[in-house]
């Protein structure tokens, strides 16, 4: 499937279930939020280890849509006014970035509207790097989640789950987005993997890749189902073999402008 008629496609889909979310986004905030109780005693004691787990973005960091992410215009030189000043252009989808659910949901919460509590939670790094060495398009599925608990012990309520799937090792060449026939191709988290992560109170997903959804989804099942309930996702993390499977708090500096699908953030995780 062409690129042009993937995004047609979600657009369409996106219309057609309007009424199906609304509602939808106000309760998923209210069930995470409640949640925040119970997941702060697993948070972290700083030990003085910062991972930081942001790309730097740049107008060659890869975007879905293929566009550059993000355009400099010089506003004033130091020689000759003495300061530097850039006028920015950016998409909210590109480099380390959120997904809020007004992303994917008409009466979703915008990226301004996420509760802050939810911005500073335990991470839990889910490592499906064998997965993806076998299969490009490899989804993080309930039996993963199933074998992170049975090695680390339960996920907190209010936690981010992150997807390590060794992508980062292809940035800075076409591997990274497409596969050589141009289609997209990159690990993803399944609908059943994230249904279930919802029944816990899980907070917020988060992908080494540039979807929450495997580059061969045709549906976005994930954004049609996460993001809708209140939830936000982080796409293209950085440096997650850095850190362990559990144990670290994450730190995301999500954007703040107002009716924001998402946007570019810095994301820092503390051991």
């Amino acid at each position: 499937m062409c690129n042009a008629c993937v995004m047609e496609n979600v657009r369409r889909s996106m219309l057609s279930r309007r009424d199906l979310f609304r509602g939808g986004a106000a309760m998923g905030a209210a069930a995470v939020a409640s949640g925040l109780v119970a997941a702060r005693p697993a948070l972290a004691e700083a030990h003085g280890t910062v991972v930081d787990l942001t790309h730097t973005l740049d107008g060659n960091f890869p975007t879905f849509d293929g566009n550059p992410g993000i355009l400099y215009t010089s506003q004033y030189e130091h020689d000759p006014d003495g300061y530097k000043i850039w006028e920015i252009t950016f998409y909210e989808h590109s480099g380390t970035h959120i997904d809020a659910p007004f992303h994917f949901a008409a009466d979703g919460a915008s990226v301004d509207q996420l509760p802050p509590e939810t911005l500073v939670c335990p991470l839990c790094v889910v490592d499906i790097k064998a997965k993806a060495a076998d299969d490009p398009n490899a989804m993080l599925e309930p039996e993963d989640i199933e074998a992170w608990i049975s090695a680390n012990g339960e996920i907190p309520a209010g936690a981010c789950v992150a997807m390590n799937s060794g992508w980062e090792a292809k940035l800075g060449t076409p591997g990274y987005r497409n596969d050589d026939a141009g289609n997209f191709t990159f690990p993803g988290f399944a609908q059943s993997a994230t249904d279930m992560l919802a029944e816990m109170g899980v907070a917020c997903i988060g992908v080494d890749t540039l979807s929450l959804d495997p580059g061969n989804s045709a549906d976005f099942a994930v954004h049609y189902s996460w993001l809708p309930s209140g939830r936000y996702g982080i796409e293209n993390l950085a440096s997650l073999d850095a850190l362990p499977p559990a144990g670290a708090t994450l730190f995301v500096g999500a954007p703040k402008h107002a009716q924001g699908t998402g946007g570019p953030a810095r994301v820092l995780a503390v051991m």
